[in-house]
């Protein structure tokens, strides 16, 4: 058998990367060369060891799994990175593969399944959950959020605030409650943000903001 393929594993529960890591390193040709627990962490261990892919979780301390799979692709081409995470909503989907993810698994699959997307991520494909490529398709079956991708009206601060907390899956009347104002002003606040970007909903309006850098999920 040749060269392991060489992971490092970030996930801010340590129970949950020791069970990751246990049958991770079942198998015959895959060998866990260090761990992480936050995502500034990940991209240091990737600059120390260049593995051949990053495992990262999305919602993790100091980095986002977002700011992380940026960093690493942008510093470490040669590094893949397969984000294994609870989450499955649109804004984390798209803007992880925006960010240049490999391949995106929900910690529901299996065993074999995440044993498949390693493998297959290594190869150089990209591997995806089925309910992540149906995301896919769907927001591709669409035009994808903003697509003229030169420049845009920029928002203001109040409309960042709103985005950001609608980002966090607030309803217009809880961010209106976190803000001070009316619900009205919220649904006023998103039509302007949805003109300015081009988009007709929320999800399309977080991905552009994330894609752009402007809100950050934490």
């Amino acid at each position: 058998m040749g060269e392991k393929i060489r992971v490092i594993l970030a996930d801010d529960h340590a129970l949950v990367r020791q069970g990751i890591r246990q049958f991770l390193e079942e198998a015959d040709d895959i060998a866990v060369v260090a761990e992480a627990g936050d995502g500034a962490e990940a991209v240091q261990l990737v600059e120390q060891h260049r593995p051949d892919i990053a495992i990262l979780d999305v919602q993790m301390p100091k980095m986002t799994g977002i700011e992380a799979t940026r960093q690493i692709k942008e510093k470490f081409p040669h590094t893949r990175v397969l984000v294994l995470t609870a989450y499955d909503e649109d804004p984390y989907v798209l803007a992880l593969l925006q960010a240049g993810a490999d391949g995106y698994i929900l910690k529901s699959a299996d065993a074999d399944a995440l044993l498949e997307a390693v493998r297959k991520v290594h190869r150089g494909e990209h591997a995806l959950s089925p309910e992540v490529t149906e995301k896919v398709l769907r927001q591709l079956q669409k035009g994808g959020p903003a697509q003229a991708a030169g420049q845009v009206e920029p928002l203001t601060a109040r409309e960042i605030e709103v985005l950001r907390l609608a980002a966090q899956g607030l309803t217009n009347r809880a961010i209106g409650r976190a803000l001070g104002i009316s619900d009205r002003t919220v649904q006023g606040h998103l039509a302007n943000i949805y003109g300015k970007l081009n988009v007709a909903s929320r999800t399309e309006a977080v991905t552009e903001a994330l894609k752009r850098g402007w809100i950050v999920l934490e």
